[in-house]
């Protein structure tokens, strides 16, 4: 809709985990650079949590993008909220199995014999659990424990990663037989004031606009407006280039953004 208006090639504030638009200041590239490591090094398990709206899925998906996929098989668990059953059957599907056991005992014995068998051939299995906040029952939790049994004496046979609101590292916390399994716990949290100008110039950048859009006096409110999580200064941002565009503004200014931020407050009284 306002694309030509601004001269980008796409939308640079969409809600959606394209590894493409992932903002790597300095706290979120360590984050990311241990979180790959841990993937790449074949750790065993590792933790990746934050509040609601500050990167994770996105951070998670471009972790998997950067794996090799011919040394890597990747199951990535969007839902998981399932019946421990339920759970190893969408592993085993994820990586490629088709015909599913019914039994549980057949079940994890072809997922080790898959694991074992990509091990053979030189790739490493990795399990991406989001959303893990929706894990509730012990029994879920205690059937992730025993994939992480899937190894050989000196190597394991599948990485684990857990991605997940606050909520998922209490649980883990209370269960010490897991959480002694995390080689790797990392917790990406809202952008720093001093860092929400470079995030937006970054996406904006990435959409195809590298001249700067948003006033210093805009960046400022939309940082103190929206804490610093992307997923809310994504939204800000979107619908300050979509009224911008309607009033064939140039740029965005303070004024602009004071008014729609007014507005977001009286909407939601």
């Amino acid at each position: 809709m306002y694309e030509k208006h601004w001269g980008l090639i796409e939308k640079p504030f969409e809600n959606t985990p394209d590894p493409r638009f992932l903002y790597k200041s300095p706290s979120i590239l360590e984050v990311y650079a241990k979180l790959l490591y841990a993937l790449k090094s074949n750790r065993g398990a590792a933790m990746l949590t934050g509040e609601s709206g500050c990167g994770k899925t996105l951070m998670a998906r471009t972790l998997i993008q950067e794996l090799n996929p011919d040394r890597m098989e990747v199951a990535l668990i969007t839902n998981p909220r399932r019946k421990p059953d339920e759970l190893l059957r969408e592993v085993l599907y994820q990586i490629g199995e088709n015909e599913l056991p019914e039994d549980h005992a057949q079940t994890v014995h072809r997922l080790n014999e898959i694991l074992y068998e990509n091990f053979s051939l030189g790739k490493e299995t990795i399990v991406v659990i989001d959303e893990g906040q929706l894990l509730e029952e012990e029994e879920v939790f205690e059937e992730i424990r025993l994939m992480l049994n899937f190894q050989l004496n000196d190597a394991f046979l599948m990485t684990l990663l857990l991605v997940g609101q606050p909520l998922l590292a209490e649980r883990v916390r209370d269960l010490p037989q897991l959480d002694e399994r995390l080689s790797a716990r990392s917790i990406l949290k809202p952008l720093e004031k001093e860092e929400v100008g470079a995030y937006i110039s970054h996406r904006m950048d990435i959409a195809g606009n590298p001249n700067p859009v948003f006033s210093p006096g805009a960046i400022e409110l939309i940082s103190q407006y929206s804490g610093g999580i992307p997923r809310r200064l994504n939204h800000i941002c979107d619908t300050c280039l979509i009224i911008a565009y309607s009033r064939s503004a140039t740029a965005i200014d303070e004024g602009l953004v004071h008014s729609l931020i007014l507005n977001e407050e009286e909407s939601h009284v």
